[in-house]
């Protein structure tokens, strides 16, 4: 497809003026990231933002997967000989991917069926003389075509309509009617497996479902998808068939026809319907249902892992992580303000050894040789009891506690990267180290594990596999692009996470600090082997260089743009360095006077925004959360208390609410406001404080239902 057609159709789909598409696609051509897009390139695209840009990415290459699909498709036909003007246009103009299919089955090369052996037999021009419907006594007709392999003229009869069958499976047009009518009127019904009824408890509101697809949730559809594979549910999609034949009859069966022929054809139709027609549309229906349901759980679990990658950080503490245990103690781990690794212990304050006296003095002991201000404690198994027993212990100098969420943190602990980092210590440091970091930089330590092993979400397991790791990977690179790395103490994870620098140009950054020292600037990123032009551009205005001689360096300000801020400073007879950060001096500046190619409106205004506050954090504070002291374990839940909880995680039906045990509490999306809410993320967020109340305690399945209409 010529660029100017691609840039066309890109616009169609998405709404976004085609002046704006051609920039991105020609930005994107010459190698650009979507960040750097976003960011960098305002004026050429008119200020997208990143998920447009990305949006048109992903638009573009859907295209040009359709059209090499066409083409082979095209292909193939001419090489079987069967290539006519009419077909070519009739791929040539088709948009629709279902229709593109219908128009190729014809030409399909098929495993044997019925109606190829009934060709085999020679038995296809019959099959045409009944589809003509012209004969008054088709069975004289067939009498002709009885021969060796066909020794009746019924079994002939029969061998004809199995071809006219297969006729009618691949009419298009009898395909887009079964199709629209399972798009207008399908109904997905949902049993239980005979005998799986203990096994199938999660499953229990599917027991006897039935509800009309198009008003089927995402995540009821995936949850009775994921019955199914279990072997708990048997789960089916339906129309009225006997509507469906009597229309399908309508298209093939002549009014004039006569009555014996009208019957073999009739039957042929029926028989293609439920043969061929039904289970064929049926998948594709339940696969457009998938495909939904999977874009609306995978867009929740985007929504959800950005919000924790986004948890705010606590830059310039001394952390103590805590992996809290009983039987197996609380393992210990002392970090510096960097992270590194400086000690670590184990305690046994919990049940069954309760040596309170033992541990407070290996506490006191690690902070006065390690100087502490907070402590991290894994939200798992005994942290509660340590929460409480931390609270008592007579510190040399103040801590703050803080709860973290410890998911995925076994993950890590097992991982090559954390046998890389710590390759003499055990799984159970390395758990703690995780958990600490966590608090110390949230974003910095989680981009080290699998996004799906974050504990966000729903049905992360269940949806393409392929279109998940597509939407995490966005989302991953747009929060790290979006705080910024700092190039002297970024990991490799972190690092390859950065517009421009892959995982080798990374590993290459990392050995040349080590070798090297700290980078002095970014002009020195350049030295890195691997690292060109090209990404060296990509990546610089991501990247910030603390204690540079050029000031610069620690901004989100392009190396490209540095003469800009030179030539404002110059001009306000100060230096770059009294000019970051003054907002009296920068209201003075005219921004028209240094507005000219590439450099517009849009840029001048980040330039000024980011001289007023250099790499302003947007990761926000969270409120704190004390949880009630009430509640220990689930025994203690009861219907009616008022608690205080974190959102632990938003899905499409509601919010997750962790109220300080193990089981944490569902808010039905019903239940987030008086008002209507189309989506759980209109009204609450990962990581926010609520208040909510205990609606109802099911203690076999171990649920808690809770309200946030607390008037």
């Amino acid at each position: 497809m010529p660029e100017s057609s691609l840039v066309a159709e890109i616009s169609k789909r998405t709404g976004i003026e085609v002046r704006r598409v051609a920039a991105v696609v020609g930005l994107l051509a010459e190698g650009a990231t979507v960040p750097f897009i976003a960011r960098y390139r305002k004026e050429h695209t008119g200020a997208l933002d990143e998920v447009q840009v990305e949006n048109i990415r992903v638009c573009g290459q859907k295209i040009r997967e359709f059209d090499e699909r066409k083409e082979f498709i095209t292909q193939t036909i001419e090489a079987l000989g069967k290539m006519t003007d009419e077909l070519r246009s009739a791929i040539a103009e088709c948009s629709d991917e279902r229709l593109l299919e219908d128009i190729y089955m014809p030409y399909k090369p098929t495993r044997r069926t019925r109606a190829s052996v009934a060709r085999s037999l020679g038995l296809e021009p019959l099959a045409r003389i009944v589809m003509a419907q012209r004969v008054e006594n088709p069975e004289v007709s067939a009498a002709r075509f009885v021969k060796t392999g066909v020794d009746s003229a019924d079994k002939a009869l029969a061998g004809a309509c199995d071809i006219i069958a297969e006729w009618v499976n691949e009419s298009a047009k009898a395909r887009a009617l079964v199709r629209r009518m399972y798009g207008s009127s399908a109904v997905i019904t949902a049993k239980l497996v005979k005998g799986k009824e203990s096994d199938g408890g999660n499953f229990r509101d599917y027991f006897d479902f039935r509800e009309p697809l198009k008003r089927c949730s995402s995540h009821r559809y995936l949850a009775m998808r994921r019955g199914e594979n279990e072997g708990v549910l048997k789960v089916s999609l339906s129309i009225d068939d006997d509507e469906a034949i009597t229309r399908l009859c309508g298209i093939f069966v002549r009014r004039d026809a006569p009555g014996a022929v009208a019957l073999l054809v009739s039957g042929a139709v029926r028989d293609a319907y439920k043969r061929l027609l039904r289970p064929s549309i049926e998948n594709e229906v339940a696969a457009g249902a998938k495909q939904r349901a999977d874009e609306a759980a995978i867009a929740v679990f985007a929504d959800g892992l950005r919000q924790i990658l986004m948890a705010p950080p606590m830059p310039g503490q001394r952390i103590l992580g805590v992996d809290p245990g009983f039987r197996t103690g609380c393992k210990l781990v002392c970090l510096d303000e960097l992270g590194n690794l400086l000690a670590h212990d184990v305690i046994y304050p919990n049940a069954p050894r309760c040596d309170k006296a033992g541990a407070a003095r290996v506490l006191i002991d690690l902070q006065r040789r390690y100087c502490f201000d907070t402590v991290a404690i894994g939200n798992g198994t005994a942290s509660r009891e340590t929460r409480d027993f931390m609270s008592g212990v007579e510190f040399p100098n103040a801590v703050d506690i803080q709860m973290v969420s410890e998911q995925g943190a076994s993950i890590y602990s097992a991982s090559e990267v954390a046998r890389e980092e710590f390759p003499s210590e055990d799984i159970t440091v390395r758990g703690a180290v995780s958990i600490g970091r966590r608090l110390l930089d949230p974003l910095a330590e989680l981009v080290k594990i699998d996004p799906k092993s974050i504990g966000v979400g729903q049905y992360q397991h269940d949806v393409n596999s392929a279109m998940l790791a597509q939407s995490l990977d966005f989302t991953v690179d747009s929060c790290v692009n979006s705080v910024g790395v700092n190039v002297n103490t970024a990991s490799v994870q972190l690092l390859s996470r950065v517009s421009g620098i892959n995982r080798t140009v990374a590993e290459n950054i990392v050995r040349y600090r080590s070798a090297n020292g700290a980078f002095g600037s970014r002009s020195e990123i350049m030295r890195v082997p691997r690292m060109g032009q090209k990404s060296y551009q990509q990546c610089s205005g991501f990247l910030r260089v603390n204690g540079s001689v050029n000031p610069l360096d620690n901004t989100r300000i392009h190396p490209e743009c540095y003469h800009v801020v030179e030539s404002m400073a110059r001009d306000l007879n100060v230096s770059v360095g009294e000019l970051v950060g003054n907002a009296e001096l920068i209201s003075r500046i005219d921004i028209r006077k240094y507005q000219d190619n590439g450099i517009g409106e849009f840029t001048i205004d980040d330039i000024l925004s980011e001289l007023k506050k250099p790499w302003l954090d947007p990761r926000a504070t969270p409120e704190e959360v004390c949880f009630d002291e009430r509640i220990r374990d689930f025994s203690d839940i009861a219907v009616g208390m008022e608690l205080t909880g974190r959102v632990c995680n938003v899905t499409a039906f509601g919010a997750f609410v962790d109220i300080g045990i193990k089981e944490s509490g569902l808010v039905h999306i019903s239940q987030l406001s008086d008002r209507f809410v189309r989506s759980a993320s209109e009204v609450v967020g990962i990581g926010d404080k609520v208040r909510v109340k205990v609606l109802d305690v099911d203690p076999e399945r171990r649920r808690i239902s809770l309200t946030m209409k607390l008037s």
